[in-house]
């Protein structure tokens, strides 16, 4: 597999794909433009983390057209390449997550809002009947849709009523729930899973100046989480998106107030620890450093810059610091979701 990073236009007269090949030093260059077949909302910063994912195996790339209530998926051909391979509607209105595990796959809809279920063939959506289940309110406006690593629990966060709601899924792949508790702090947002269970949600808390934060939680086979961090701060502001690295030891958060990343420490008991307040930046003081996501070698942590219309990258060390590669040009302000392979 090829490594490169794409995101999403989100373009409301017609949403593409932007790919961009990577160097073995972590320099970015385009690739390719790849039409989703659907349209964006057209509004800069989509608030959500996960609107472009890969599969596990790098097979296949699927992004949400939150403009025209569809799902695309693309295969991922030699090179890095994209060729659209398959589209459908996202089972509700306003799709903005995306989450997919074997060949199973959940859309979050935000306008609904709901989680809805399909089946990904070769490239082909299928539609689970009867899969779209309702989230904890009409109030919910979730963020971010993803499984556990055995792919038995589907975990939402929802902003709008400051809770995480589970489900869990049967043989059949049918979500069951869901199961909500009360986050541990204010307007939970993006989320990332360790391969032992572990949650990492970061908690923009409303957008207030200073009151970024992170906590963690122990998720069951059943679904049940269980907080173990509470609120872990990082002195920063407008915190979304989290990012893990590949042995689980560190998580990283961006800061969308002040362009900045932050790092936490994952100790063996599955707690927080603040590592570094500012671990990296993209010019400090300044607004719009949001979707992120680590390279599939782990070597690499990648953000967009929205606001500069930028793409931010940093060489991962095997301590959690951080090393910038570089900052690239070739997106709209409208540039939402990030995947790296």
């Amino acid at each position: 597999m090829s490594p490169a990073v794409y995101v999403q236009t989100n373009d409301a007269a017609g949403n593409e794909v932007i790919a961009f090949s990577r160097t073995d030093e972590g320099a970015l260059a385009p690739l390719g433009r790849y039409a989703t077949g659907g349209r964006g909302t057209g509004v800069p910063h989509l608030a959500s983390a996960g609107s472009v994912v890969l599969s596990d195996d790098g097979r296949w790339l699927l992004v949400v057209n939150a403009g025209s209530d569809e799902l695309s998926v693309f295969a991922v051909e030699p090179g890095g390449v994209l060729r659209l391979a398959g589209r459908a509607g996202s089972g509700g209105r306003t799709p903005t997550s995306v989450a997919v595990r074997g060949a199973l796959v959940y859309v979050l809809n935000n306008g609904t809002p709901n989680i809805s279920g399909f089946h990904l063939g070769e490239g082909e959506l299928a539609a689970l009947p009867d899969s779209a289940r309702p989230l904890s309110s009409a109030g919910a406006d979730p963020a971010q849709v993803s499984f556990t690593a055995d792919g038995r629990v589907l975990i939402v966060t929802e902003r709008g009523t400051d809770t995480i709601s589970s489900y869990r899924v049967d043989e059949r792949g049918y979500a069951q729930g869901p199961a909500t508790i009360k986050s541990s702090g204010q307007t939970p947002y993006g989320f990332a899973l360790t391969a032992g269970g572990s949650l990492i949600v970061s908690e923009a808390f409303g957008g207030a100046a200073g009151a970024a934060a992170a906590s963690s939680y122990a998720v069951s086979g059943a679904g049940q989480l269980t907080a173990v961090s509470g609120s872990v701060g990082d002195t920063r502001s407008e915190v979304c998106w989290v990012a893990l690295t590949k042995d689980d030891r560190f998580a990283y958060v961006t800061n969308f107030g002040d362009g900045t990343v932050s790092s936490y420490e994952i100790t063996a008991g599955r707690s927080l620890r603040l590592r570094e307040p500012v671990a990296a930046s993209a010019g400090q003081g300044t607004k719009g450093l949001r979707d992120e996501a680590i390279s599939g070698d782990g070597r690499y942590l990648y953000a967009i810059h929205a606001d500069v219309q930028q793409l931010c990258g940093w060489a991962v060390g095997p301590g959690g610091q951080l090393t910038p590669v570089g900052q690239f040009s070739g997106v709209p302000d409208t540039v939402a979701g990030l995947a790296a392979s």
